[in-house]
């Protein structure tokens, strides 16, 4: 087949098939199939806005196609297959235990029980069908489950979210792209396999992690919820057993740690048991709400009722070097109490597959580092703890919410007005610029007229700003070395919370990576 990029179709017509042949010099009828590789917007210009497909194609004459128009787009198709390590799988002392079944522990069991080693996968939360009926409670009546939340339980903080897969990842291995296969052959949407920005949504991830699930169980792997690991046994610095619920010993030989960044009590665990780790820099800031249609209209003129729900991705520099950017924006979505602790608030945004919610958001966060909260290894989470206790006091264990215009004015927000807030679990009206130190407020309010440039109507006094997003990333990194495995042999940091990745899909293929890590040795 032949690889061909940078074939432009208006959005009016959206099938490339003429536009296919004419970039390669033939007729239709010369072409025998197509699959699509890569499917984008371009809206530079909003009187012609384009999809731009990258495909490929299978011709008839193949090779004189291909001479005569070989170039940086039109070229023989690659070969893009992921393969696990081909090794003779070899019998380990205890079986694998994988801790979270978020989507780096989850992908990390999938490659191991489909490579013969049967792993034990322990959840500190429930399973699907429990967690959404407490995560929905938790909504109606404000009381929390520590161990079974937004942040906790089956399929992990990803599954109250917006689903979003797109990565920067360079990908050489095609771990990526074994996870979309995954996804896919477990009742996710083809289309994720060629969208330039694929995103499942909430309500259909829930039932594609139920199947991964129900596949990794077929083939050999176990799963144990209401399983928090609470202690660690060593002997000359190699792991020897696992310690579950504060009673039940189990023997270990070999243990994922794919704990997600809000585990926050394991990571003191961990670092008493002397797992090497350090604090890692993040960012922490609110989320802003604004009409859907509004955004649609900014990114693509008259033309966006042809289009799906737009998003946006913004980056500023202040005048003091640090960066604000816009972050997990959720097009026709929710915001969501995403709390984990008693007597902390944190809030996400959450989109479902249609993102047909009137509102859109985003989180708005400004960088922080280890000259903000310092040096010691948990040091960052210290950092977020304190703002979420302040955001539970001003809230009264509500959202906090406030208008932008009134932010900027330090006016508590009686009402809203033509944006009114979607959020999952109640609001409460409060001056936002109690929450924050001051270099994190002069930093948002440097940043956002300035988005107002990029955006028309971001700025706007009546959008919505709600608080705290402060869990974008793990506050910790633990340290593995170039085989995966911690100081601890092993022991074996993984996805998100262990510092390797940065949403759905990076974590899941770091999970891959893990379960290659363990394969090879």
């Amino acid at each position: 087949m032949i690889r061909v990029r940078q074939v432009k179709v208006l959005i009016e017509k959206d099938n490339p098939l003429e536009a296919l042949a004419k970039k390669i010099n033939i007729s239709v009828n010369q072409i025998i199939d197509y699959k699509i590789i890569r499917k984008s917007i371009d809206a530079r210009d909003k009187n012609e806005i384009f999809y731009v497909y990258e495909l490929d194609v299978s011709v008839y004459h193949e090779k004189d196609v291909l001479k005569r128009n070989r170039s940086l787009d039109v070229f023989l198709s690659p070969k893009e297959e992921y393969h696990f390590p081909s090794l003779e799988c070899h019998k380990l002392e205890s079986n694998p235990v994988i801790v979270g079944s978020g989507p780096a522990g989850l992908f990390c069991a999938y490659l191991l029980a489909e490579n013969g080693y049967h792993p034990r996968i322990l959840e500190r939360g429930e399973k699907m069908e429990e967690r959404i009926k407490t995560v929905e409670e938790f909504f109606q009546t404000n009381v929390l489950n520590p161990n079974s939340n937004i942040q906790f339980g089956e399929g992990g903080a990803g599954t109250f979210s917006d689903g979003k897969l797109n990565t920067l990842v360079k990908d050489k291995f095609f771990r990526g792209k074994k996870v979309f296969d995954i996804f896919v052959e477990n009742g996710a949407p083809e289309e994720i396999l060629y969208q330039a920005k694929p995103h499942i949504g909430t309500d259909v991830l829930r039932k594609v992690i139920v199947n991964i699930r129900n596949k990794i169980i077929t083939m050999g792997g176990e799963f144990f919820y209401s399983s928090q690991v609470t202690n660690l046994f060593i002997e000359n610095q190699q792991l020897v057993g696992i310690e579950v619920n504060n009673k039940e010993k189990i023997p270990c030989n070999v243990l994922v740690l794919a704990i997600g960044h809000s585990a926050r009590d394991t990571f003191q665990m961990l670092l008493d048991c002397g797992i090497s780790m350090k604090a890692k820099n993040f960012a922490v800031g609110i989320r802003m709400e604004h009409l859907q249609e509004m955004i649609n209209k900014s990114q693509y003129g008259d033309k966006a009722s042809l289009l799906p729900p737009a998003s946006y991705k913004l980056t500023y520099q202040t005048k003091e070097g640090r960066g604000v950017y816009s972050f997990c924006m959720c097009p026709g979505g929710f915001v969501v109490n995403a709390s984990s602790e008693k007597g902390r608030l944190a809030i996400n945004g959450m989109s479902n597959y249609h993102r047909d919610e009137k509102n859109a958001n985003s989180a708005i966060v400004v960088t922080v580092t280890k000259k903000d909260f310092g040096e010691d290894p948990l040091a960052g989470i210290e950092f977020q703890r304190k703002l979420e206790e302040k955001a539970f006091q001003l809230g009264k264990g509500l959202i906090p919410c406030q208008l932008y215009g009134d932010f900027l004015k330090g006016k508590v927000s009686s009402s809203f007005k033509s944006v009114v807030s979607n959020t999952k679990g109640n609001v409460s009206f409060v001056d936002l610029n109690l929450l924050f130190p001051d270099y994190i407020l002069n930093s948002l309010k440097e940043a956002i007229p300035y988005f107002g440039t990029k955006i028309k109507g971001f700025d706007q006094d009546d959008s919505v700003l709600l608080g705290v997003e402060s869990r974008t990333s793990s506050p910790v990194i633990i340290v593995r070395d170039e085989m995966g495995e911690a100081n601890i042999k092993g022991v074996y940091p993984c996805g998100e919370g262990a510092g390797y990745a940065g949403g759905i899909t990076t974590a899941a293929m770091d999970g891959i990576k893990v379960a290659e890590f363990i394969a090879k040795k």
